[in-house]
């Protein structure tokens, strides 16, 4: 039998540790072939995911909705990317559909904007080694959304394989029957048995062991909100059914906390972190959980969804909101992150962009790029030189080798980007400037005439 590049069938090995595979090594080199493919992204994003996790006090990230979302949270200093099916149900997905998330767009979609994001990294990295710089690693891991897994065991394997074809490092499953899946945050939830969750886990993992991949497997439960089961065949979840039945022929079960722990308790052994999605930002019921899971699996990994689907300063004091994510981190909530981050700040900065260009014409555009001059200036934001950014001179270094440099249509060589903008600014970057925190997304409002003109509800709209 060939050696499991994973380790996992050997002696002890600090990876695999806790993780339950019902199966043997046996089992997965008969499902391999005879040719064995290297997923250098995956592979990559996995063990650098797992170095992460258990280094630092917590990995924060941010939802990712394309491909320049992605090089922007790379080169601000985040560590890791989430790719959301919300978002790619909103306004990413393969059918050019806006959805609701309830796993209404094709199955492949999610597995396609993790390989578009790649892709962009991969330019990225590109264009920065060809210049001479190498001080970002451009591949962070990427946390992707498999949801439900688009029907049965079957559909989890096969789902899991393209998620590490595509080079994603963790995928998730949740535990709710796919063909009436919601957003967490909806109502309408029906789970399916712990048995049948822990089965589709089980697929993810004997995946990613047949690609020879050290993926990590994150289970999410929606036990704390959902209502439906769709049949009391375990026993386990008997406990929470009511005795009550739908017309549809779900059975009512009582959802909260206790429902939700005994379902990550379950799915521990068969994943590398554990997520309860929540209804609200409580840093109490959060610690309840976490109690509750590391009292028989100590040190388990746990992940947190600080959505946006809840209304934050309604919940929480400013206070709390500052530390939450600190103090989540000293419970073990080690993968932080805010799934629909790509979509809000998608949508309103454009919003703004627009509402300023209708009241007050170029001298709103002339502000963004005001702005984006300075965070290059402060930080090394690089977009603003739009064609150096995407490629151009990259691709100038491409037909010159082709040429032997003797090329008269390189195109940045000429540009009204090379005439018009500054050089890039080299780091190291002075690292402070105007708080980001608390900037208009157009920038400060210009002084001078152009504001006294103007009506105080129009000043309002470009603060």
């Amino acid at each position: 039998m060939a050696t499991n590049g994973n380790g996992w069938n050997g002696a002890s090995n600090g990876r695999w540790a806790g993780v339950t595979r019902p199966y043997t090594p046996q089992d997965v080199e008969k499902l391999r072939g005879t040719i064995r493919i290297e997923y250098t992204l995956a592979r990559h994003g996995a063990e650098r995911l797992w170095q992460l996790l258990n280094s630092e006090s917590y990995v924060a990230a941010l939802g990712a909705m394309t491909g320049n979302q992605a090089v922007q949270q790379v080169k601000a200093g985040l560590k890791a990317i989430y790719v959301s099916g919300w978002q790619v149900a909103a306004d990413a997905n393969d059918a050019g559909q806006m959805y609701p998330d309830q796993s209404l767009y094709p199955a492949d979609s999610v597995p396609n904007m993790v390989r578009r994001i790649n892709q962009a990294l991969t330019r990225a990295d590109q264009i920065h080694h060809a210049e001479g710089d190498d001080e970002i690693n451009w591949f962070a891991p990427l946390v992707a959304d498999a949801e439900a897994g688009f029907g049965g065991n079957l559909n989890a394997f096969e789902l899991m394989k393209a998620m590490i074809e595509a080079g994603a490092a963790c995928v998730h499953f949740e535990d709710q029957l796919s063909s009436a899946k919601k957003c967490g945050h909806l109502g309408g939830k029906v789970l399916v048995p712990t048995s049948e969750a822990i089965q589709k886990l089980v697929a993810a993992r004997l995946a990613a062991d047949v690609l020879d991949v050290p993926s990590l497997i994150l289970a999410r439960t929606d036990a704390d909100s959902a209502h439906l089961l769709t049949t009391d065949v375990d026993p386990r979840d008997r406990k929470f059914v009511t005795g009550e039945r739908t017309v549809e022929g779900f059975y009512c079960i009582r959802g909260g906390i206790e429902s939700a722990i005994a379902r990550g308790l379950a799915y521990a052994p068969y994943a590398d972190l554990i997520w309860c999605e929540t209804s609200h930002p409580n840093l109490d019921e959060a610690r309840y959980f976490a109690e509750a899971i590391h009292a028989q699996f100590p040190g388990k990994l746990l992940a947190y969804n600080c959505s946006p689907s809840f209304n934050w300063k309604k919940q929480l004091d400013d206070a709390t909101i500052a530390r939450f994510q600190r103090e989540l981190a000293t419970m073990g909530y080690r993968f932080q992150f805010i799934t629909l981050a790509g979509f809000h700040a998608l949508n309103l900065s454009m919003f703004e962009l627009a509402r300023g260009y209708k009241l007050n014409g170029m001298t709103a555009y002339s502000r963004l790029q005001e702005k984006e001059f300075s965070r290059e200036r402060h930080y090394g934001y690089e977009a603003v030189k739009h064609q150096r950014f995407v490629g151009t001179g990259y691709f100038d270094q491409v037909t010159q080798v082709i040429a032997s440099g003797m090329s008269s249509t390189t195109a940045l060589e000429g540009s009204t980007e090379a005439e018009q903008f500054k050089p890039t600014v080299e780091p190291p970057y002075p690292g402070s400037g105007p708080d980001a925190a608390c900037q208009p997304v157009l920038g400060e409002c210009p002084g001078g005439s152009v504001i006294t003109q103007i009506s105080g509800t129009e000043r309002d709209a470009l603060a």
